[in-house]
């Protein structure tokens, strides 16, 4: 018998990016405190109920709890305060999508106006391609026009 090999099911998703993004009439660290908050997605995505941490800082887990019983657990790959982005990438879900990763980014556009952009890159499961596409873009543009909301 061969030898085990070290071996993984991670891999990054194959997809066109879907980029949803918001201007909001604020400074770019108050945005970056909403849309940057990796623990705390639940204050502006009203259908989770809530969200809990393993860890703290680059590699932690969170696991986001829906109000309708789904969970998606996701581990924070990259974060840069000062730049104001975040990545993360889904490593287990029971919303039927195969690979996701997912980017978080806040630009300043003025002294108090900036610019939520989030990027997600996909695989389903249990969709064809183009229906998680449409699911993904509007999912993310009705969070995004919470925090608009929120922070307007």
């Amino acid at each position: 018998m061969k030898p085990l090999q070290p071996d993984t099911l991670i891999r990054n998703p194959i997809g066109t990016p879907i980029v949803a993004s918001v201007v909001v009439p604020c400074e770019a660290k108050r945005l970056w405190d909403v849309v940057g908050s990796f623990d705390s997605f639940d204050t502006f995505i009203p259908s989770l109920s809530h969200t809990e941490m393993t860890g703290v800082g680059v590699g932690a887990l969170r696991t986001k709890f829906f109000h309708d019983g789904h969970c998606v657990v996701e581990q924070l790959n990259s974060r840069d305060e000062s730049a104001m982005y975040m990545t993360w990438t889904t490593l287990y879900n029971t919303l039927g999508v195969a690979r996701l990763w997912a980017a978080m980014s806040v630009e300043a556009l003025g002294a108090q106006c900036s610019k939520a952009t989030w990027t997600l890159v996909g695989e389903p499961q249990e969709t064809t391609q183009a229906e998680f596409e449409q699911f993904a873009q509007t999912f993310a543009d009705s969070a995004l026009e919470n925090v608009r909301r929120m922070l307007g």
